[in-house]
């Protein structure tokens, strides 16, 4: 069979790497990641409604280290997967996308995600005292 006269599909070894794709994989595990925070949400719920031991034993687990950072990589999740949506809605009508401009807002995102997530715990910590 003779080979056609045309270029083959681009892949990911003909790309340079650059700070959009790694935000668009966190992007993508970040939403998944949300979906299954969901799931727990919902035990949490079924837990409350369970009774006080159900949800004493679920709430026990939640305040454990494993649970602490299964909650602080949910809530980093939720803030970076909501500051990328709205980045993604300012590409929607046709801003930044020029790579310098491409480049800042990807690094205030993650930035950003971080700074709302801090805030969240240092909030929700003082108000649990």
């Amino acid at each position: 069979m003779a080979q056609p006269d045309r270029p083959l599909s681009p892949h990911l070894g003909i790309y340079r790497w650059q700070i959009s794709n790694g935000l668009s994989i966190i992007h993508r595990l970040t939403g998944m990641l949300l979906s299954l925070g969901a799931l727990l949400l919902t035990a949490w719920l079924v837990a409350a409604a369970s009774g006080s031991a159900a949800y004493d034993g679920l709430t026990a687990w939640l305040q454990s280290p494993p649970g602490f950072l299964l909650l602080l990589g949910w809530s980093f999740a939720f803030f970076y997967h909501l500051c990328n949506g709205i980045r993604h809605l300012f590409w929607d009508a046709g801003h930044g996308f020029e790579i310098r401009r491409s480049n800042m807002t990807g690094m205030l995102v993650v930035a950003t995600a971080c700074v709302l997530t801090l805030l969240f715990w240092i909030t929700a910590l003082a108000g649990g005292s």
